[in-house]
């Protein structure tokens, strides 16, 4: 397994790599990996031929205030895990790797990066789109892996890569959750037992949007509310948004007439937490 710390080294080994006409698949993360990032790494080793991981904490989606600097560390873990899913290739650049003095350029999905998430966290899907898409240039895939989890910023890629003509195949991988249906998540570790539990609230409430979907419920905001009731009850639990929004253009929807998403941010202590859940009618 290759450990690359470069731009130029990575961009090296896989311009060799497709000489020798290998597919490239890449997995982006920010490191700290767990079960789910597993799965991830999985289905990029099914998609054949070399597997690059790439752990980088970007500090370009981070705003003030954030959890830039207390964001959860642990590469030679990481590497472990690496190793034992058959990593080919891991890219560990640093932060001035990426984003050398004087740096002033970034991509931005203009309309996507508005909803959900891009509501309180302005900026937030700026510094994502900047660095996948520097990181696909650096690395070249054929292909890259993103976690539904994240729907938002799976749905914003997608775009950009449509937008900007890239030759890449984008793979959606089903959030892999915790025994008690919590989405597994770096920010898990922020958590205390009590925390833990709490958090288990999140999942409930997405199970409740599904029984009232099933139920024969369209309504939007009888859906949310209910899910409202739900997280209320835990005191430990304060609710960011509840939205029930087109799966594709993650604009609201008074009334749901076929699919849906249903996306929550929950904050439970130090932790802030996303899930979803997609109704389909």
């Amino acid at each position: 397994m290759n450990v690359i710390e470069s731009v130029a080294g990575m961009r090296g080994w896989s311009r060799e790599a497709r000489a020798s006409g290998e597919r490239l698949i890449l997995v982006p993360t920010m490191g700290f990996l767990h079960d789910g990032h597993r799965e991830l790494l999985r289905i990029g080793k099914r998609e054949g031929g070399r597997l690059v991981l790439s752990i980088f904490v970007n500090p370009a989606q981070f705003g003030p205030g954030e959890d830039y600097g207390a964001y959860p560390r642990d590469i030679v873990r990481d590497l472990k895990i690496a190793g034992e899913e058959g990593v080919d290739a891991v890219f560990v650049p640093k932060a001035e790797e990426m984003y050398a003095a004087g740096y002033e350029t970034y991509v931005e999905v203009e309309r996507l990066s508005k909803y959900l998430c891009g509501r309180f966290r302005p900026g937030h899907f700026r510094g994502v789109a900047t660095v996948v898409l520097k990181l696909f240039n650096v690395v070249t895939p054929h292909g890259a892996v993103f976690g539904k989890k994240d729907y938002q910023q799976f749905i914003i890629i997608k775009r950009m890569v449509k937008d900007l003509d890239l030759a890449i195949d984008i793979i959606g991988a089903e959030t892999v959750r915790e025994k008690d249906g919590r989405a597994m998540s770096s920010r898990n570790s922020y958590l205390s037992p009590e925390e833990r539990s709490a958090a288990s609230v999140i999942p409930r409430a997405l199970d409740e949007a599904e029984a009232q979907f099933l139920a024969g419920e369209r309504v939007g905001g009888v859906i949310t509310d209910k899910m409202k009731k739900i997280i209320e009850k835990e005191p430990l639990a304060v609710v960011e948004y509840i939205e029930v929004t087109d799966p594709d253009t993650l604009q609201g929807l008074s009334r749901i007439t076929g699919s849906a998403l249903v996306a929550i941010a929950v904050r439970v202590g130090k932790a802030r937490l996303m899930d979803n859940r997609v109704l389909n009618g």
